[in-house]
């Protein structure tokens, strides 16, 4: 199961910088995990998450196996893609193929590093950016129009369907029209499914990642707090960082990061921030295995049941499921690894509808 975060951004805002930050801290982590850069623009990154290590000691683990994310570096955007200026219809193409966004906003000022407008305007840049989103959106809808409308005057399931997409299309559409993204479209939990089929731009999920210089890094600037305000306004996350000096910090020994990070006001490296932000931005979720062979991280949705999170780590698991042993991770911690938590009757045996929560270590008995 990929997630995949998109790092978009117009050109020379420290986009390539940032992913470059990214995969160097995934390389410097090599030593002790494996890793794979799947593609040249393309890299996962291991979840900060210290309960792992917790965990790992309480059940006198050989070996820790943290759960990854998936960050891609996305072409530069020009004023013009949706027309397919520049790299425009590769770049919209791209960004189809990611869960959620993460919008590299320049917020520093380096005269050696031209901006593409002359001058440097965080919030100009966030809207150069939406407008051709949603003009790709507003396309892709209107192209659907003609045939869905014909499909619907029937009385068959296909028509009702259609009516149905139609109808969702219409109120993206209003939104679109009004220069406001798709993501703020009215829409039922059971319409979710049939939304995110329509395949939107800007009704994905996003997170502003204001790029600073070293002074700016621990406080943010007059730039970045433009961001935060715009992303609160949204209700979008926002995370402040230092690209350039993320990308030093990523190569160091722990000794040495922990002084460097410490000398900035930092209490942990900007990209742990921005990776943990990213995993929420999707909606995810982790839960956890501990033995004495390794202690592992997984990845689900939020609202995922049982055994669909056991096909996590195998199919199988899913097919022949029978229950869960489940002890939530503060019982886990509190009673002192699994034995103390059953023995303090902490531990559930969950069935087939039971909806998987943070934290949960599980194990899982099936049927082969």
């Amino acid at each position: 199961m990929g997630f995949k975060c998109g790092i978009l951004g117009l050109s020379n805002v420290g986009k390539s910088t940032l992913f470059n930050a990214l995969t160097a801290t995934a390389a410097a982590q090599a030593s002790n995990y494996p890793f794979s850069t799947i593609e040249p623009n393309v890299g996962e990154v291991l979840v900060p998450d210290p309960r792992l290590e917790v965990l790992g000691k309480l059940a006198k683990s050989a070996k820790l196996k943290p759960t990854r994310l998936t960050f891609v570096d996305i072409a530069g955007l020009v004023s013009g893609a949706s027309r397919g200026e520049g790299l425009g219809n590769q770049f919209l193409a791209h960004v189809r193929e990611v869960d959620a966004i993460a919008h590299v906003v320049r917020c520093f000022v380096d005269p050696n590093v031209a901006h593409v407008t002359g001058r440097i305007d965080p919030i100009a840049d966030i809207d150069t950016i939406e407008t051709e989103l949603m003009l790709a959106d507003l396309e892709s809808l209107e192209r659907r129009i003609d045939g869905l409308s014909k499909k619907a005057k029937g009385s068959d399931k296909d028509a009702r369907e259609a009516r149905e997409t139609l109808d969702l299309i219409n109120r993206a559409l209003v939104q679109l029209r009004e220069g406001k993204p798709a993501r703020l479209t009215e829409h039922k939990p059971e319409e979710d499914k049939a939304f995110r089929m329509l395949g939107l731009l800007t009704a994905l999920p996003v997170l502003y990642v204001c790029n600073v210089d070293e002074a700016a890094a621990a406080s943010g600037n007059e730039f970045s707090r433009q961001v935060e305000a715009r992303a609160k306004a949204e209700g979008a996350a926002c995370v402040t960082i230092a690209a350039k000096i993320e990308a030093e910090i990523a190569v160091l020994p722990a000794d040495e990061r922990n002084e460097f990070l410490a000398a900035m006001g930092l209490e942990e490296p900007g990209l742990d921030r921005l990776i943990r932000a990213g995993y929420a931005l999707l909606n995810l979720i982790t839960y956890f295995t501990a033995g004495p062979k390794e202690a592992a991280a997984w990845t689900v949705t939020r609202g995922t049941k049982a055994p669909q999170a056991a096909a996590v780590i195998h199919s199988d698991f899913e097919r022949g499921f029978i229950r869960a042993e489940t002890i939530a991770y503060d019982d886990y911690l509190q009673f002192g690894g699994e034995a103390g938590a059953r023995d303090a009757g902490k531990m559930r045996l969950e069935g087939k509808g039971y909806v998987v929560q943070d934290g949960d270590v599980m194990h899982f008995r099936f049927a082969t």
